[in-house]
């Protein structure tokens, strides 16, 4: 990434509902590379009081952190914690951690701020401080309910509200594009160049047997654990991989248990960002069982181009976002429909150089890098003709048009 963004007087503030360093989601991949044309503060979560004074982390709180140029995180600190009353102590400590994230952008000359919402939690942010554009990007369904429910109050306001909304899903565009006009569909993308390239097979799955059948991504309810343990028991010859943390569900925890008791079932627990990557090109297949409800037809799993970059097999549960893939993801409903699908996933054929290249083509054209300067370009129309101009310049200069 280049020492100073292409439109260094625009700042953008990412109001986000977790750490920069945990469990990377769609918000991590798009702040970051939005650094390649403006300047970018991530706001860590305030932490409350008690935790910041009694279990004081040893570096790398208090103040700003570069990850790369352009791109940093703040990090509240004891001075600004996370308050719930008084009332108002607790909104003025709320205000001044935007106002710090803002005054960081001033000092490194932006004049234009946009605030980047991703939870309806910081819809209210919108009165705190002064900006130019707002943006809220919609990466979920989080009511996280499994049967249809309305649209939130709080949610509402903030799309009506928001000068530009950013939906990833069709299920969510057809639920909630029509509160905005200014409403633009933006998928989950995929490091192509990562999960592209040939990697060495990792040391845990060296020991395990093909074909594997492999996850990758949190484990939590909305797997169809039924289903999991119904085809690993049909299919001793087959070995279940699974790659990722696991979500504090308690109803999962049997299932899990169970599974984890099957001698062709592995759990090789989470992986950090850049290793993650060599896991799905050493699967023979690649799945995606989720159950089929509300919630998950919803979702547009950030998994799916992870998994057609590396070339491999894919098979999921048939719900709306994977149903527009349908001729290069093989959709499979009941556990029969499951085997099936699995097994002539591992015939040969599978692995043609044409079968192998029409996945990679799908996951190329949802590279994160092509997604964000889609991103970058909305925010400079919105600001206005000349910032829109300039943009189109930077890009053409740099010989990185989309």
């Amino acid at each position: 990434m280049q020492n100073s963004p292409y439109m260094k007087d625009i700042g953008v503030i990412g109001l986000v509902p977790d750490e920069w360093k945990g469990t990377w989601q769609p918000r991590h991949h798009v702040l970051l590379r939005l650094a390649k044309y403006f300047n970018v503060v991530w706001i860590d979560p305030a932490k409350g009081w008690r935790e910041l004074w009694l279990h004081p982390e040893k570096k790398d709180r208090d103040g700003e952190g570069m990850v790369v140029p352009a791109f940093s995180v703040y990090r509240p600190g004891r001075l600004l914690p996370q308050l719930y009353k008084p009332r108002l102590a607790a909104s003025l400590t709320e205000k001044m951690r935007y106002l710090r994230a803002r005054n960081i952008l001033k000092k490194r000359g932006c004049s234009r701020i946009i605030l980047y919402v991703w939870r309806p939690q910081f819809g209210h942010v919108l009165d705190l401080i002064d900006h130019d554009l707002s943006c809220y990007h919609i990466d979920d369904e989080y009511s996280f309910s499994d049967v249809e429910t309305p649209i939130g109050e709080d949610e509402a306001k903030l799309l009506s509200r928001a000068d530009q909304v950013f939906i990833h899903s069709p299920g969510l565009l057809n639920k909630k594009g029509h509160l905005n006009p200014h409403t633009s569909f933006v998928p989950n993308g995929v490091d192509y160049a990562a999960y592209a390239a040939a990697c060495d097979e990792p040391d845990d799955l060296k020991r395990i047997p093909h074909p594997r059948i492999g996850y990758t991504g949190v484990l939590k309810k909305q797997i169809d654990w039924e289903l999991l343990l119904h085809l690993s028991a049909q299919h001793r010859e087959w070995s279940f991989v699974f790659v990722g943390p696991v979500a504090s569900h308690t109803e999962i925890a049997g299932a899990i248990a169970e599974l984890s008791g099957r001698g062709n079932v592995h759990f090789l627990g989470a992986k950090s960002v850049h290793d993650l990557a060599a896991y799905p090109q050493h699967f023979d297949v690649c799945i995606m069982p989720y159950q089929k409800n509300d919630y998950t037809n919803h979702i547009y799993p950030l998994k799916l181009h992870e998994y057609l970059a590396g070339g491999r097999p894919v098979v999921g549960t048939p719900i709306r976002s994977l149903l527009d893939f349908s001729g290069i993801v093989r959709l499979a409903d009941t556990g029969d429909d499951w085997s099936r699908a699995l097994t002539a996933a591992l015939a040969p054929e599978a692995m043609s150089a044409k079968n192998v290249e029409a996945r990679r083509s799908i996951a190329r054209q949802h590279d994160w890098n092509k997604l964000v300067q889609g991103i970058a370009g909305t925010f400079c129309e919105r600001l206005g003709p000349a910032y829109h101009e300039r943009f189109e310049k930077s890009i053409k200069i740099d010989g990185n048009e989309a």
